[in-house]
């Protein structure tokens, strides 16, 4: 997540004409005028699919996709309007997570070898609803909504995504689809990572020292924001041609870390209360050390070893091995999770460039189960 160029789908034109997926330096969505409702598209769909794990080339455009149907009382189906890709599809492209998602999928399928393709990647969605399960309750057609998709799901660069209603929200009025579809993963992310394990919110937040490496991706841009109007201390690493962009959201302390040992660079330093990694490898090796001694202190990695460890080592001893190296440890898992109380956040003001967060303002808002609600 260090990253903050995200690979995204643009140029998709009318029927019949080259569909391209490319990488591109600011966030560009996918875009495309279809009807209103599905049943106007009879009973497919346009989308990018891939039908096994590899690279660029495994991705084929098609305009013959099972449109997903409303299964569930509880679900909404999403007119795709913009969408945005985050690392993990990237990853999962190759196959990251392959065994763990196929299980979660199908809890059957250890059972059994059938295929989980064909796949559609995509985390982020924002759209309108076109049609609600009978206890849908918080949404009708018509309801301009975003949302993070749960990687075990079919995602969003596809003209329609459904799911629950307690995974989407209604889309701020001051934001356009195409800058909404660029924040709901990464924010859902680290609300999780900093309120659900580290333990931070608004009102306890004030003058605690937090550091975090890979600080110029989705995530981290966010985090610097959400803990500066906290009234944080946020400490940053990340190369030098992004020292620009996290002082402009507000770092207090940037570090190079290509100058030299950045271990020993924040060594010299005051200890910090919360560390949030989005870089993992060795990094835990030292950052863990930088922790305040006492009580309190937490180590937080977004970078999970589960996936990996069940991809590589087979689903029973990948977990475990799993649970035996962390279990000392504080780890946000991936997925798209959500704060639980419309107490712990007010977002408001957030910068933007072209690759982070567009300027907006959600006045005492968060997300809670799913939705949007005012204190």
């Amino acid at each position: 997540m260090a990253s903050t160029r995200l690979l995204s789908l643009f140029n998709a034109k009318a029927a019949g004409s080259t569909k391209t997926l490319a990488r591109v330096g600011c966030n560009v969505c996918f875009r495309r005028s279809v009807c209103s409702s599905p049943s106007r598209l009879q009973s497919c769909m346009a989308a990018w699919v891939m039908d096994q794990y590899g690279t660029n080339g495994v991705l084929r455009f098609t305009e013959e996709f099972a449109i997903p149907a409303v299964s569930s009382a509880t679900e909404v189906m999403i007119k795709v309007h913009a969408a945005s890709l985050n690392p993990l599809d990237v990853s999962m492209r190759g196959g990251y997570g392959a065994k763990l998602l196929k299980l979660r999928r199908d809890p059957l399928s250890v059972m059994d070898n059938d295929s989980e393709f064909p796949l559609i990647l995509g985390r982020d969605v924002s759209g309108v609803v076109v049609n609600c399960g009978s206890e849908v309750t918080h949404f009708a057609p018509g309801d301009e909504v975003w949302a993070a998709v749960p990687p075990w799901k079919q995602g969003s660069l596809a003209e329609f995504v459904t799911l629950t209603e307690y995974e989407v929200s209604h889309k701020p009025k001051v934001l356009s689809h195409t800058e909404a579809a660029s924040i709901p993963y990464v924010a859902s992310t680290a609300l999780s990572a900093l309120v659900n394990t580290g333990g931070l919110c608004r009102d306890s937040t004030s003058n605690k020292r937090v550091l975090i490496t890979g600080g110029s991706g989705g995530v981290g841009t966010f985090s610097i924001q959400l803990l500066k109007a906290w009234g944080a201390h946020v400490t940053v690493t990340c190369s030098p041609n992004a020292e620009g962009l996290v002082r402009g959201l507000g770092a207090d302390e940037v570090v190079d870390y290509t100058a030299g040992n950045a271990a020993e660079q924040l060594g010299v330093m005051e200890r910090f209360d919360v560390i949030l990694d989005s870089v993992g490898g060795d990094t835990e090796q030292w950052a863990i050390g930088l922790l305040k001694p006492w009580s309190g202190s937490k180590y937080v990695t977004l970078v999970t070893p589960l996936l990996l460890n069940t991809d590589s080592m087979g689903l029973l001893d990948g977990t475990f091995h799993t649970g035996f190296t962390l279990q000392t440890k504080a780890m946000q898992p991936l997925g798209p999770f959500v704060c639980e109380s419309s107490q712990l956040v007010s977002l408001a003001g957030f910068s933007c460039s072209s690759h982070t967060l567009i300027a907006w303002l959600m006045d005492s808002t968060c997300f809670s189960s799913g939705r949007s609600q005012s204190n």
